[in-house]
C-alpha cells in the first residue's frame, strides 16, 4: 500500500517540503503508538502464539493416546511441552490480558490514550521480539526442553548442552521487560488519567483488576529477571549460580522463579476476572452486586498471591513448619477467589439474563474455575500434594484454572467487545456452536487426567505401558482435543466472518453499563470527542437511564467540552519499533557469543534511546470537532 504525502510548511524562506504520512498504510501499524491498535497487535499475536501452542499440545496428546506410542521421540516431547507452557503463560494468555488493558483501560477511564503512548509501543514490539526469538529456537538447533518451569541443574551446559535453554533464558528475560515497562505505564495511566468525577470506588471493576494486576507484575517479575540473569551469566560466562559442584544450591531457583511464578497465575487471572465482573452485569440486566467486595477481595489476592509460592515446593523438603504455614496461606487465598463467585452468582440471580455467547462463557468460567479452586485447595494439603506432585492431577488441576478459568474469561472478552474494537457483531449461532464443541471438549480433556493422575500416571511422561489402567483417561483425553479443536477453528471462523461480513454493531450493541460504550465503534483516534464526566459507577448506564440507578434519580452527566485551541494527540513514531527490534540481535549476540553482534544492537539502542528523547512533539491536533488532522512537528 502507497504512503500518502503530507505537505508541511518549514520554516521561513526554505521553501515546502513534504514528508510520509505514516498514519496512513499498513506501515502505520510498525509506527503506531494508539493504544487501541497497540491492544489490538497484542490481541492477534498472543492469538498466534496460542494457535502454535495448540498444535504443541495436539501432538503431546496424540503422542499418549495409546501405550508405548512413537508420534514423538522423548526429546521432541521434552520441546513439545516445554514450549507449549511458555507460550500460553508468557505469550498467549497474559499478552491476552494486557492487549484488552490497552484497548479498553484508557476508555473505561474517559482517557485519551495511556499517559506514555509511545512507551507503550516499545512494550508491545519488545513482547514479540522475545516470543519470535523463542520460537527461532525451533529452526537453531533445538527448542527449551527442561519445562516452562526451568528447574535447575536441568539448566545447566553438563545437563543441557544445545541452545535451548539459553533461547528460554535470554527470549524471557528480554519479554519481561516489554510486560514491566507496560505494567507501569498502566499504573500512571489509571492513576492519573481518569475522567472528571471517576473516584476510585467508580473505577470499573476490569481496570481495578488491571491496576493490581500492574503492582503484581512490578514486585514479581525482578525475581524471575534475577534468576534468568543467573542462569544466562553461568552458562554464558561461566558463573557458578547454579552449579551444585561449587557449593551453589539449585533450589534457590525453584524459590526465586515460584516467588513470581504463583503472582503470574493471579497477574493471569484477575484481569480475567475484571473482563466477567463487565460481562455478567450487562447481560444480567442488574449492577454488579458486591462492587467494593469485589474490589477488595482482588487487592487481597494481590497482596496474599507473594505468600503461597512454597506449596509448589511441600516435597523438597524444606520440613513441616514451613509446610504447615505455606499450607494455611494457600487455605485462605482461596477465601477472596470463594468470595468473587458468590458476587457473580449474586449478580446472576434475580436478573433478566441474557444467554449471548459472551455469557455462555462467562457462566463456563464459574464453573470450570470453581472445579479447579476446589483441586488447588486439595494441592494445598501436603500429605495430600505429596502423593500427587508431579502427576497428571496437577496438570489437570492447573488447566481448569488457567485453560477453563482465564481463557474461558478471555474467550467471554473477546465476543463482548469485538462490536467495540470493529464495528461489527460476530455471529451468534457460530459463536454458540463454537461454544458447545469448546467447553465440552475441554472438560472431555482434562477431567480424566484427574483420575490418571490420582493412579499414579506422572507429569512429563512421554509414555507409559499397556496394562496399568490408563489407556482409557489418555484415550478420552486425546478424543477431547479433537472436539475442543472444532470448537477453535469455529471461534476463528467467526472471527474471520465477523470481520468481513458482520453486521454493523452500533455503539452500544450490548446496553452496557460502562464508558467504553459512550463513543463510536470502533473509537476515534481520540476517544471521546467531549471529555466525559462521572457521577455513577455505571457511568454510561447512568447517561441512558438516569432514574434507574439505586431507586432514585441521579442528575445527568455531562460532558466537559475540550479547549477551544483543541486536543493533541501523539504522533507516528520509529523509535519504539526500532528499539524493540534491536532486542533481536541483540539476543542472538548474547545467545552465540557474539559481542560484536551484541555491541552493535546495545549501540542502536542507545542511538534510538536519545532519537526518542529528542524527538519532535508531533501528532494531530484536534480542533473543538474533534476531527484530527496531522500538524506540522517532526513525529
Amino acid at each position: 500500500m502507497a504512503v500518502s504525502k503530507v505537505t508541511v510548511a518549514a520554516p521561513a524562506g526554505s521553501g515546502v517540503f513534504t514528508r510520509p504520512n505514516w498514519d496512513a498504510g499498513w506501515l502505520s501499524w510498525l509506527t503506531t503508538v494508539d493504544h487501541k491498535r497497540l491492544g489490538l497487535l497484542y490481541i492477534f499475536t498472543s492469538f498466534l502464539f496460542m494457535s502454535a501452542a495448540s498444535i504443541e499440545a495436539f501432538l503431546i496428546r496424540l503422542q499418549l493416546a495409546v501405550p508405548n506410542n512413537t508420534v514423538l521421540n522423548p526429546d521432541a516431547y521434552n520441546q513439545m511441552f516445554t514450549m507449549h507452557g511458555v507460550t500460553m503463560v508468557f505469550l498467549a494468555i497474559m499478552p491476552l490480558g494486557i492487549g484488552f488493558a490497552n484497548y479498553f483501560v484508557p476508555l473505561q477511564i474517559g482517557a485519551r490514550d495511556l499517559a506514555f503512548p509511545r512507551l507503550n509501543a516499545f512494550g508491545y514490539w519488545i513482547y514479540a521480539v522475545g516470543g519470535l526469538f523463542v520460537y527461532s529456537s525451533f529452526f537453531l538447533g533445538g527448542a527449551p526442553d527442561a519445562g516452562w518451569f526451568a528447574y535447575s541443574p536441568l539448566t545447566s551446559l553438563s545437563n543441557n548442552p544445545g541452545n535451548g535453554t539459553d533461547f528460554y533464558m535470554i527470549g524471557l528475560f528480554v519479554g519481561g521487560i516489554g510486560t514491566l515497562v507496560t505494567a507501569m505505564n498502566l499504573i500512571v495511566t489509571i492513576i492519573s488519567m481518569r475522567a472528571p468525577g471517576m473516584t476510585m470506588m467508580r473505577v470499573p471493576v476490569f481496570t481495578w483488576m488491571m491496576l493490581v494486576t500492574a503492582f503484581m507484575i512490578i514486585f514479581a517479575f525482578p525475581p524471575l529477571t534475577i534468576a534468568l540473569f543467573q542462569v544466562i551469566m553461568d552458562r554464558t560466562f561461566g558463573t557458578l549460580f547454579y552449579v551444585p559442584q561449587a557449593g551453589a544450591m539449585p533450589i534457590l531457583w525453584q524459590h526465586l522463579f515460584w516467588i513470581f511464578g504463583h503472582p503470574e497465575v493471579y497477574i493471569i487471572v484477575l484481569p480475567a476476572f475484571g473482563v466477567i465482573s463487565e460481562v455478567i452485569p450487562t447481560f444480567s440486566r442488574k449492577p454488579l452486586f458486591g462492587y467494593p467486595v469485589i474490589i477488595l477481595s482482588g487487592i487481597f489476592i494481590g497482596f496474599m498471591g507473594f505468600a503461597v509460592w512454597s506449596h509448589h515446593m511441600f516435597t523438597t523438603g524444606l520440613g513441616p513448619v514451613v509446610n504447615t504455614a505455606f499450607a494455611l496461606t494457600s487455605f485462605v487465598i482461596g477465601i477472596p477467589t470463594g468470595i468473587k463467585i458468590f458476587n457473580w452468582v449474586g449478580t446472576i440471580w434475580g436478573g433478566k439474563v441474557v444467554f449471548t455467547t459472551s455469557m455462555l462463557y462467562a457462566i463456563s468460567f464459574l464453573i470450570t474455575f470453581t472445579i479447579g479452586g476446589i483441586t488447588g485447595i486439595m494441592l494445598a494439603v501436603p500429605p495430600f500434594d505429596a502423593q500427587a506432585q508431579d502427576s497428571y492431577f496437577v496438570v489437570a488441576h492447573f488447566h481448569y484454572v488457567m485453560g477453563g478459568g482465564a481463557l474461558m474469561a478471555f474467550f467471554a472478552g473477546v465476543y463482548y467487545w469485538f462490536p467495540k474494537m470493529s464495528g461489527k457483531m460476530m455471529d451468534e449461532r457460530i459463536g454458540k456452536l463454537g461454544f458447545w464443541f469448546l467447553v465440552p471438549g475441554l472438560h472431555l480433556i482434562f477431567f480424566p487426567q484427574h483420575i490418571a493422575g490420582l493412579m499414579g500416571m506422572p507429569r512429563r511422561t512421554q509414555t507409559y505401558v499397556a496394562g496399568i489402567g490408563l489407556e482409557l483417561p489418555n484415550l478420552l483425553s486425546t478424543a477431547g482435543t479433537f472436539v475442543m479443536m472444532i470448537g477453535l477453528i469455529l471461534l476463528a471462523v467467526n472471527l474471520v466472518h465477523g470481520l468481513l461480513r458482520g453486521k454493523p454493531a452500533g455503539n452500544d450493541p450490548w446496553d452496557g453499563r460502562t464508558l467504553e460504550w459512550a463513543t463510536t465503534s470502533p473509537p476515534p483516534h481520540h476517544d471521546f470527542d467531549r471529555q466525559p464526566v462521572v457521577n455513577d459507577r455505571d457511568a454510561h448506564w447512568v447517561q441512558k437511564y438516569p432514574e434507574s440507578v439505586h431507586g432514585h434519580r441521579v442528575p445527568e452527566s455531562a460532558s466537559e467540552p475540550y479547549d477551544a485551541n483543541g486536543i493533541h494527540m501523539p504522533g507516528q513514531s520509529w523509535y519504539p519499533f526500532i528499539m524493540g527490534i534491536a532486542f533481536l540481535p541483540f539476543s542472538y549476540g548474547l545467545l552465540y557469543h557474539n559481542f560484536w553482534v551484541l555491541g552493535l544492537s546495545i549501540l542502536i539502542f542507545f542511538v534510538g534511546t536519545f532519537g526518542w528523547a529528542f524527538e519532535g512533539v508531533g501528532g494531530h491536533h484536534l480542533p473543538a470537532g474533534g476531527h484530527a488532522h496531522p500538524k506540522g512537528a517532526r513525529s
